[in-house]
């Protein structure tokens, strides 16, 4: 009997956790499109700026940078190369830290082209709004 309960509760619980994610995931956009929209009305009641809409609230994900992704990427292909080269490991080639290595350096490298403009305009869009609201 326990032994065909494990697959229905391994599979029951793999389904359910995307499900239970979705719906918190939602419950809490719900929550904070209510507090923006209260936010607003305030601000419509006092004749202040209207605030604009946070673009968490329009795709559900925070702009993150580049760099740390691309440093995670770099140091795990620098350690399999590292370790498949000192190890003479001959189950691991070493090809297989050139893969992770590739990675990290094609992120650092949008890190410190691209990803760094983005962040300066931004930093300047926000100092002209601080500048003009003063």
């Amino acid at each position: 009997m326990i032994d065909s309960l494990v697959p229905l509760f391994a599979v029951g619980l793999t389904l359910s956790l995307p499900i239970v994610w979705i719906t918190l995931n939602y419950r809490k956009r719900v929550r904070l499109m209510e507090l923006h929209h209260a936010e607003r009305m305030a601000a419509i009641e006092r004749g202040m700026d209207i605030p604009a809409l946070p673009l968490e609230l329009i795709d559900g994900r925070t702009r993150r940078s580049a760099l740390l992704p691309g440093l995670v990427w770099f140091f795990i292909g620098l350690a399999v190369l590292c370790g498949s080269i000192l190890g003479h490991d001959e189950d691991v080639p070493v090809m297989g830290g050139l893969v992770p290595l590739g990675i990290g350096l094609a992120y650092l490298v949008f890190y410190f082209v691209e990803d760094r403009k983005r962040l300066r305009q931004a930093g300047q869009q926000s100092a002209a709004l601080n500048e003009r609201r003063i």
